[in-house]
């Protein structure tokens, strides 16, 4: 069964940084793409960041570039997003996703997989 589990959002405030881990199961990691994106209420879901754990590409969207970074540990089977300089507007569900493709988080994408969430809420 895949699994997709999503850690380490909370309750943060302004300017401050959290990292966010996505710890994948039940398929064979090197051979995806994963990635993040959120949603905040009222709005639609934004892609942010994906990386290819085979050939270790990363693509950042230019709405959080510069703040925003993705990792992969392939020993661990787990991706981290690495936020910084929070600000309100960054509150909202963070989901990852994974598929055989890698993609550019510009572009709407819609996963093979996805885990249930973390939120992160920033507080001015």
């Amino acid at each position: 069964e895949v699994q997709l589990v999503e850690s380490g959002g909370g309750l943060v405030q302004t300017g401050e940084s959290l990292r966010l881990s996505c710890q994948a199961s039940g398929f064979t990691f090197d051979d995806y793409a994963v990635g993040w994106f959120r949603q905040a209420p009222g709005k639609e879901r934004e892609g942010l960041s994906s990386i290819s754990n085979n050939i270790g590409s990363a693509y950042v969207a230019d709405s959080v570039k510069g703040r925003f970074t993705i990792s992969s540990d392939n020993a661990e089977n787990t991706v981290y997003l690495h936020m910084n300089n929070l600000t309100p507007e960054d509150t909202a569900i963070y989901y990852c996703g994974a598929d055989r493709q890698q993609w550019n988080p510009n572009i709407p994408h819609l996963p093979r997989y996805w885990g249930q969430g973390t939120q992160v809420t920033v507080s001015s």
